[in-house]
């Protein structure tokens, strides 16, 4: 679905695009995804709206069938790439799992602020991003993903994520689209 509008408290909120995560391997390149979200996050400063920059610096316990990480990250593997930040008046969420709500402040940092729609770009796709657009909608923010902002490991999963969930989460569009409706 085509975005349709922004409302007057809408927010950015850009997940892990952080040195350790945009080196991995993705289906789109990851300097095309920190430059779209760098354009939106200037455009959402200019206008004065929030922008949350959310990184990952563990992981949820439990098993899983998935490879155990081996060896130690590099010690600036959670800093958020110099592109984005942050600036001055951005928000910083630091989460332990693949969604940016749960376990942190996110949704509290957003209500003081009046937020009522996220604006969502990063990656992983089918990770941090979908996480967090299920988790906004279920805290009844209007969802709205950048298509052209998010890229994902799996070409496959970002697929599926573009085109079978988002839609049924909310809006998606490009760059440039909401750009011209933050007007």
């Amino acid at each position: 679905m085509t975005a349709t509008t922004l409302d007057q408290k809408t927010a950015l909120v850009v997940v892990d695009l952080q040195k350790g995560i945009v080196d991995l391997p993705t289906a789109h390149p990851a300097a095309d995804i920190v430059a779209n979200s760098a354009t939106l996050a200037d455009a959402f400063r200019a206008k004065g709206l929030p922008v949350v920059l959310v990184r990952v610096t563990g992981g949820a316990p439990g098993r899983t069938e998935g490879a155990p990480r081996s060896g130690q990250p590099a010690a600036d593997w959670a800093d958020i790439v110099p592109e984005l930040g942050p600036r001055d008046g951005d928000i910083v969420v630091t989460k332990q799992q693949w969604g940016a709500f749960y376990g942190t402040d996110l949704d509290l940092q957003l209500r003081r602020r009046g937020v009522t729609q996220v604006v969502l770009t990063g990656i992983a796709t089918s990770i941090g991003v979908e996480s967090t657009a299920r988790a906004a909608n279920e805290h009844g923010y209007n969802v709205t993903v950048v298509t052209d902002a998010v890229t994902d490991m799996d070409g496959g999963a970002h697929d599926n994520s573009i085109e079978k969930t988002f839609p049924r989460l909310g809006e998606t569009d490009t760059t440039e689209a909401i750009v011209k409706l933050l007007g």
